[in-house]
């Protein structure tokens, strides 16, 4: 955990925004002075990644796409999925519901949580193949 100038406690999570799960569009953020409490609701930290969009140097299609999910993809120290896009399994645990907090599931400093589109992910986790243009 990282200390403000204030002596708040604060985290540092990465987000990883999927544009398209098939062509492998993916683009990361980080956010910072994320309180380590945990007590951001995971519809706060939606508001706050979108906010944060615009002002960010990310290709015009990231700024204005209409992510609606989040999902931990990885936390601190333990094994990563071999999806390079994003994990497909524990959607019933890994999901993060917008009415709960981020202490709920234990998220820590250096997680990293995927921000996508649900309706693109179900059709992915249906066919995950990748596109070749």
């Amino acid at each position: 955990m990282a200390s403000n100038d204030n002596g708040n406690n604060t985290m540092i999570i990465s987000i990883r925004l999927i544009r398209s799960f098939e062509h492998r569009n993916m683009r990361n953020l980080v956010l910072r002075s994320i309180d380590s409490s945990g007590q951001m609701t995971g519809k706060e930290l939606k508001q706050r990644i979108l906010t944060m969009l615009p002002n960010e140097n990310l290709p015009p299609p990231f700024k204005t796409f209409s992510f609606d999910t989040l999902k931990i993809e990885h936390y601190p120290h333990q094994s990563k999925s071999n999806d390079v896009v994003i994990r497909r399994d524990g959607d019933d645990r890994l999901i993060i519901e917008d009415d709960k907090h981020l202490c709920d599931y234990n998220i820590v400093e250096g997680t990293e949580i995927a921000f996508f589109k649900y309706s693109d992910y179900e059709v992915y986790k249906k066919n995950p193949a990748m596109t070749m243009d």
